[in-house]
């Protein structure tokens, strides 16, 4: 969410009335989450001015461990430089932190091709838009999930009862710090992720949402602990519910 919104507000920035403008105090302290949308906090630092230049070698884009080499329009003006100042430092500062954590193994790949593409500055703004609107609707769509063995026929499903809150065993990256809480695209892919943790025996599918629209999965290491909810449904293992009446 955070790295999406970036490209979004440096999009807008390469585009803008003003011409294209770069954020020459580049820093995570400049940059604050409104409303699920990211800000920039100070633009005293901005400038519309690019670089001019009378040949090639005069454009290039030097950061402390990388350079790059630019175009020298006709204009006289290095090419793009304050688009990809901004996008390499939107790598350096966010995606290399952010991008590699948390997503679905499906989708790993594709963004570890964004952030090599921005780190090398073979993407522009426009491209790293577009790379990561297909990201956001392969995971809000669950079209990733395709050609998955179907798992939850392994579970015996309960409506009218959940678990009991409490504190439980601990995953990552979780909404909770007491327990396994994690955003899913369904049941199905819920029963997949209660599969592959050694402590899951059962789960449910909570009314909570995420900013996606994906709604919250709260996993846990047993099912005896059962409430009465009419909105609920629990979902327990069947090797775990064995020998035991329900």
């Amino acid at each position: 969410q955070i790295c999406l919104s970036l490209v979004k507000l440096l999009f807008y920035l390469a585009h803008s009335p003003l011409g294209s403008i770069a954020l020459l105090d580049f820093q995570p302290r400049q940059f604050v989450m409104v409303d699920g949308n990211l800000k920039v906090t100070d633009m005293d630092d901005a400038s519309t001015e690019e670089l001019s230049c009378k040949e090639d070698n005069d454009c290039t884009l030097d950061f402390p461990t990388k350079s790059f080499p630019l175009k020298c329009s006709v204009a006289g003006k290095c090419e793009g430089i304050n688009e990809k100042k901004n996008l390499f430092n939107a790598y350096r500062y966010f995606f290399t932190y952010l991008l590699p954590h948390s997503a679905p193994p499906a989708l790993r790949p594709l963004l570890s091709d964004i952030l090599n593409a921005t780190g090398d500055l073979r993407y522009g703004i426009n491209e790293t838009l577009k790379a990561f609107e297909k990201v956001l609707h392969l995971y809000k769509s669950g079209l990733y999930l395709q050609k998955r063995p179907l798992l939850l026929k392994d579970y015996i499903s309960l409506k009218g009862f959940r678990t009991v809150e409490g504190e439980d065993y601990k995953c990552w990256p979780s909404y909770s710090h007491l327990g396994c809480l994690l955003s899913v695209h369904s049941a199905e892919e819920a029963a997949a992720i209660c599969n592959s943790h050694l402590q899951c025996q059962s789960f449910i599918v909570t009314q909570h949402r995420t900013w996606t629209g994906r709604p919250l999965a709260s996993f846990q290491s047993s099912w005896t602990d059962l409430i009465p909810d009419t909105n609920a449904v629990v979902y327990i293992k069947r090797s775990a519910s064995s020998g035991e009446r329900l």
